[in-house]
């Protein structure tokens, strides 16, 4: 593969990449490492299948996938105990290998979070961060900020940090990491971090429950996650928000978009002979296109989505154990 199609895997379907200068001049070099993390607290859901597909576009374009199982961030975030987050990152893993990260390298933080030169990089940051820049790179991980603790506010220096501990050459996230990812950026040069890697930046499926909802594991209907059967899959689709000819604010348009294209190159739609039988679509566009003019009807796309979606998720859901 050459670097402009190693290029093309790496930008699709993203929302925004930062530092995206660096990429010719990161490609020419060996030995690549893309990073994203996950706090192995709950169940990987359709939110974490988003940033899971995007690191084996990078995996197949031969770069090698590090997976931060991020103990110490989900228990400072109140996620549970140790022996709850350990035994938690070793289900993460085999679910993780199981969707197809074969090539990856699992790394808990406490596996390195704890050295002295960590921890004085933590201190360098916390000296020249004010707490409401603080504040506002945290809001998507304590959602209420008059309760948030301090330890909320380490958490996402600790993110910085780990970009440098880790030694890594792409960072794939969802878009409401940005925040921290700018911070980071202005800060890598006070703790010494020369290397600059492209951050690489994924959109956000929204609640299934259409718009003003947000997408939770404490609320079962506005997301689908690997526990969920065929059947509970399908019934969840069914009741999802994906009114006829709405593009905006609609998770299974998304899911489309940033899951099933990206894994499987194309979509096929079954239909009936006597509906006009089934519809193929090479790319995104065209399925979103055909929806908006009503070519595309919702429970047909629904249906078929339930059985692209079991697809992917029946592996990860066997290796859950």
């Amino acid at each position: 593969m050459d670097i402009k199609d190693r290029i093309d895997f790496i930008q699709r379907n993203t929302d925004e990449i930062l530092n995206g200068s660096e990429m010719n001049k990161i490609l020419s070099k060996r030995n690549l490492k893309v990073y994203c993390g996950y706090e192995p607290s709950g169940e990987i859901h359709l939110g974490h299948l988003v940033t899971m597909v995007k690191l084996l576009d990078l995996q197949n374009a031969g770069i090698t996938p590090i997976v931060l199982l991020a103990n110490w961030h989900a228990w400072l975030n109140k996620k549970g105990n140790w022996a709850f987050l350990d035994k938690q990152a070793k289900i993460w893993e085999k679910g993780m290998r199981a969707a197809g990260l074969t090539k990856a390298k699992f790394v808990k933080g406490t596996d390195f979070q704890r050295e002295k030169n960590y921890i004085d990089d933590i201190m360098i940051m916390a000296l020249d961060t004010t707490v409401n820049r603080g504040l506002r790179s945290m809001q998507t991980i304590a959602r209420d900020i008059e309760t948030a603790k301090i330890s909320q506010i380490i958490y996402p220096l600790m993110q910085i940090e780990d970009i440098k501990a880790l030694d890594l050459d792409f960072v794939v996230a969802g878009m409401d990491q940005r925040k921290i990812h700018a911070l980071g950026i202005e800060l890598f040069g006070k703790i010494g971090m020369k290397k600059k890697p492209v951050f690489i930046h994924t959109g956000i499926i929204p609640s299934l429950k259409g718009p003003g909802a947000k997408m939770s594991s404490s609320v079962q209907e506005s997301l689908i996650s690997i526990r969920d059967k065929k059947e509970s899959i399908k019934e969840k689709l069914r009741a999802g928000y994906c009114k006829s000819g709405d593009i905006e604010n609609n998770a299974i348009l998304s899911i489309a978009k940033l899951i099933v294209f990206p894994r499987f190159g194309g979509m096929t739609i079954k239909r009936d002979k006597k509906y006009g039988g089934d519809l193929i679509f090479e790319n995104y566009k065209e399925l979103e296109s055909a929806f908006e003019s009503g070519k595309l009807h919702a429970l047909d796309l629904k249906n078929s989505m339930a059985d692209y979606l079991e697809e992917i998720i029946e592996p990860i859901r066997k290796a859950w154990k």
